[in-house]
C-alpha cells in the first residue's frame, strides 16, 4: 500500500464541501483509516451546497458517514471540536498526514499563528511541529495580503498550499470532473492511487512514432 494508512481529514467553513466529501469517499475506497474533523461552519456550508445534512453529534456523524461511504466498521472516526484526547491532538497518536479541505481563511490564520483553539487547529499544529504532511486547500477569491502572508508563512513551515483551483486541460464535462481534478491532486500529494486524472503527459505515452 502506497501513501499513509491513517489520515486526518478536516473540513472547515469555506465553500467547497464537495471536495471534502469526495476525498473522504476516495480514502475509504482506498481502505485508509480516516480521522474526521468538521467545524460547525462546515456543516452549515455542506447543508447549503450539497444534499448532505450531517447530524449534530460526533458519534452520529460517524455512523452517517460510514453508511454514506460504505466504510468498514471503525474505518472512519469522528471527533468533537474539543476532544483533546483524540489521536490527532498529540504527536504520539496523530496520523502521519492531514488534509484540511476546504480550508477557510479563518482556519488558515489560526494555524499560521498556532492558535489551537479547537481540535482542527491543534491537529494542524501537531502536523507542523512533528514535520508531518499537512495539505491545506483554501477556497477564497480574491486573496487579501493577510491571506497570502499566512499561506507563505505556512508554506515556509512545510505545509502544502493547494488552492481549490481546478484546471481545464483534462477537458472536464461535468461539475464532478472539476471536483475530481482537485481531489486527484490531493491524492497525488498523498501518494495514494487515483484514476480520476491522468498525470501530465501520460495521454501522450505511446503516441510517438
Amino acid at each position: 500500500m502506497s501513501g499513509p494508512e491513517r489520515i486526518t481529514l478536516a473540513m472547515t467553513g469555506a465553500s467547497g464541501a464537495q471536495y471534502g466529501l469526495r476525498l473522504l469517499d476516495c480514502l475509504v475506497q482506498e481502505e485508509r483509516e480516516v480521522h474526521f474533523l468538521i467545524s460547525k461552519a462546515a456543516q452549515l456550508v455542506m447543508a447549503t451546497e450539497t444534499d448532505v445534512t450531517l447530524p449534530a453529534k460526533p458519534q452520529a456523524i460517524q455512523a452517517f458517514l460510514s453508511e454514506y461511504t460504505g466504510a468498514a466498521a471503525g474505518q472512519i472516526r469522528v471527533y468533537g471540536k474539543e476532544d483533546w484526547m483524540a489521536p490527532p491532538a498529540s504527536g504520539s497518536g496523530a496520523p502521519t498526514a492531514m488534509v484540511v479541505v476546504p480550508c477557510s481563511t479563518g482556519t488558515l490564520s489560526a494555524i499560521a499563528t498556532g492558535a489551537c483553539n479547537n481540535l482542527i487547529e491543534r491537529a494542524a499544529d501537531v502536523a507542523l511541529k512533528e514535520r508531518r504532511q499537512l495539505i491545506l486547500v483554501p477556497r477564497e477569491a480574491p486573496y487579501s495580503s493577510i491571506h497570502l502572508e499566512n499561506m507563505l508563512k505556512l508554506s515556509n513551515l512545510g505545509a502544502v498550499i493547494l488552492p481549490a483551483s481546478p484546471g481545464f486541460y483534462h477537458q472536464p464535462q461535468t461539475l464532478d470532473d472539476l471536483i475530481d481534478f482537485v481531489v486527484a491532486r490531493i491524492l497525488n500529494l498523498l501518494d495514494i492511487p487515483q484514476d480520476m486524472l491522468p498525470r501530465w503527459g501520460e495521454h501522450h505515452l505511446g503516441s510517438a512514432d
